[in-house]
């Protein structure tokens, strides 16, 4: 799917519809000190089994793509709700 590299949408924080600069949302590296992780590493430790069992296969081929706006304006950034893609691409126009 080609998605355009700049779009007029709506900024919440400006209240009106602005120009806004498109990527590709990527999450960051998880911390080994933050909570969730020293809990999960504490449930996985124990006596020889894993809490959960690894997964052979995936059921889904594709993961949801999350795009990430950029407000021109004010620099206000939206996370717009994941599409499964295989592909995704950002192009200078349509």
């Amino acid at each position: 799917m080609k998605v355009p590299k700049e779009i007029r949408t709506y900024c919440p924080r400006c209240k009106k519809y602005t120009p806004h600069s498109v990527s590709l949302y990527k999450p960051g590296k998880r911390r080994s000190l933050a909570e969730g992780e020293r809990r999960y590493r504490a449930k996985q430790k124990g006596y020889g089994s894993k809490r959960k069992p690894e997964q052979k296969r995936t059921a889904k081929v594709t993961k949801k793509q999350v795009l990430k706006l950029k407000c021109r304006e004010c620099g206000y950034i939206i996370h717009k709700k994941g599409i499964r893609l295989k592909k995704l691409e950002i192009v200078e126009k349509l």
